[in-house]
């Protein structure tokens, strides 16, 4: 398929009105796509490779700038491309205005050539080559591999490929619409699609097999070991809510560390977290721990949590110094002790287990473990007073409180619905992403010090925008200043004075007081007294909490 193809199509589908509409659009899109549909099926929605995979293109926007102003063909710089960024805030915009091409004779270097057309294949080698450049120099490889692939770009080609290079397609695709118009385009069933989807993480894939075997081919796809998968997610909820809906809860205790999903294949084990990134090397002892004490092959779901010198629970801040190191893992491991609390099973003894219920699922993963501090303490009851005693007793013990689950519910990967439900007793916090930012004064005048807040706007036609909320000051040390200015630096899009543009990358756990209906903020809300609690570094943007969710508990406090 020619890259110029896909660029109309993607033009056709956020031209579109309708949710519809987009669906139907993106099918057509399927329907032609022939080789690269695997390929077509993420660019649509904005990436590049597998959710699952652990290639990632490390494009900064400066890098992305600075090929852009390189493949124009007149005199413009990387401060131009950020200038004309700051004007109109999307990335897209500024590449099709360039007058790109100019730098004939050049494109060699890049995916194209000078006598056919660009193509899908095209840019994904190239993208492939960008990703794989390493070590000295390759900063700028990448520049120059990009530069050639907009020295081949039209204007409409360019709008799309610096929005794909960046993550931020946002044309109104998201994982539903792509899942419902692989149904459609195939003629296949939607339900099917969707279990497809959830065992492998892999769109392209899905597509494909779609396609070339209909639905007895989606029908054998299975869990992988070495595959992550997305994690099932929590909402809040109480414990009425949760006898209300299910006659009994089961019972945890919920860990204040960071999610870990466990693959052991009897040869190799490999730790993901959250966000499905590798984290094998960083945590040697839950490696050890595994090959000791689990039975393979497996796939489990838990936690990681630091504890100190008599097994109590650490902070949740601890947990994810060791997730980020990447050197002296041995220096760190003397450090902060990590352990592992596994609370599901996925997988076991080469049978899937998503769909059995979760009392099974449960029973399941304690006869794969041989070590019962390993596994979840697991009550279920139709008692509030049991389930009183049993969040008492995990508050004692230093851990965050309980979570409630639905005993009969399946595991659904991706899903954050009501089967599983969180309770805290704290006062209730938000994760929301960072989109700004002020330079501080004084002796802070170096850091960053008010920070922007803006949760994911997922009402009707905001294409999977921020909304902002807040700013946040207040619950900050100097030294937290200067960690979060260095993670924030990075994203950077644009300044003016003492005020930053900050692209969506970083997530904040913030308390507060109360939501209140304010005019001031895009959300229609705004927090009062805010408190920055933690970064989220388990958690990408799109985890991030929404404007439903924001109502919702503005709705509770009245």
């Amino acid at each position: 398929m020619e890259f110029g193809s896909f660029a109309a199509h993607a033009a056709d589908v956020e031209a579109a009105d309708a949710d519809l509409e987009v669906v139907d659009l993106v099918a057509d899109l399927f329907a032609e796509a022939g080789d690269d549909l695997v390929v077509v099926a993420r660019f649509v929605q904005g990436r590049v490779f597998p959710a699952h995979s652990e290639t990632k293109l490390d494009i900064g926007p400066r890098l992305c700038y600075e090929a852009l102003a390189r493949a124009a063909s007149t005199n413009v710089t990387a401060d131009d491309v950020e200038s004309r960024l700051a004007e109109t805030g999307d990335i897209g915009e500024v590449a099709s205005a360039l007058d790109l091409g100019g730098q004939a004779g050049l494109g060699a270097f890049g995916g194209g050539n000078d006598d056919d057309a660009l193509t899908v294949a095209d840019v994904y080698g190239d993208l492939e080559a960008l990703a794989a450049a390493a070590g000295d120099g390759s900063q700028d490889e990448k520049v120059t591999l990009l530069f050639g692939l907009f020295n081949d770009c039209s204007g409409e080609e360019a709008r799309y490929l610096a929005r794909l290079v960046l993550g931020e397609m946002r044309i109104g695709v998201g994982e539903g619409t792509v899942r419902d118009a692989i149904a459609d385009a195939f003629d296949v069933d939607v339900e099917v699609v969707k279990r497809a989807l959830q065992v492998s993480n892999d769109y392209g894939l899905v597509a494909v097999t779609a396609r070339d075997e209909g639905e007895a081919g989606l029908s054998a796809m299975h869990l992988e070991v070495g595959r992550p998968v997305q994690a099932m997610l929590a909402q809040a909820g109480t414990v009425t809510d949760a006898l209300e809906e299910w006659d009994e809860a089961a019972v945890e205790t919920k860990y204040d560390g960071a999610r870990v999903q466990v693959h052991w294949d009897g040869e190799d084990v490999a730790l993901y977290s959250r966000n499905m990134e590798d984290v094998t090397d960083a945590l040697p002892e839950l490696v050890e721990f595994v090959e000791e004490h689990v039975e393979p092959p497996v796939i489990l779901d838990g936690e990681a949590v630091a504890v100190d010198d008599d097994g109590s629970p650490l902070p949740f801040q601890e947990i994810l110094k060791r997730f980020r190191r990447k050197h002296d893992v041995a220096e760190m491991r003397d450090e902060i002790r990590v352990r592992l609390h596994a609370f599901d099973c996925l997988h076991a003894r080469g049978n899937d287990l998503l769909e059995q219920p979760f009392r099974e699922r449960h029973d399941r993963l304690a006869s794969v473990v041989d070590d019962e501090s390993a596994v979840s303490n697991l009550l279920v009851t139709d008692d509030p007073e049991e389930i009183a005693d049993v969040e008492a007793d995990a508050l004692e013990a230093g851990h965050e409180g309980i979570m409630l689950k639905d005993p009969d519910a399946a595991y659904t990967p991706g899903d954050r619905g009501k089967h599983w439900l969180k309770r805290k007793p704290d006062v209730e916090t938000l994760d929301l992403v960072v989109t700004g930012a002020e330079w501080g004064e004084g002796r802070r005048a170096s850091f960053l010090g008010t920070f922007l807040l803006s949760a994911r706007d997922d009402r009707e036609d905001t294409n999977g925008e921020f909304a902002t909320i807040g700013k946040v000051a207040t619950g900050i040390t100097d030294a937290e200043l200067a960690d979060l200015t260095d993670l924030l630096e990075p994203h950077i899009r644009a300044e003016d004075g003492q005020e930053v543009d900050i692209d969506p990358a970083v997530v904040f756990e913030v308390g507060y007081e109360e939501i209140q209906a304010s005019p001031t903020y895009s959300s229609g809300y705004a927090l009062r007294f805010p408190r920055f609690v933690s970064v989220r570094e388990d958690k990408t943007p799109d985890a991030a909490d929404t404007i439903e969710r924001v109502e919702r508990l503005a709705d509770q406090q009245s």
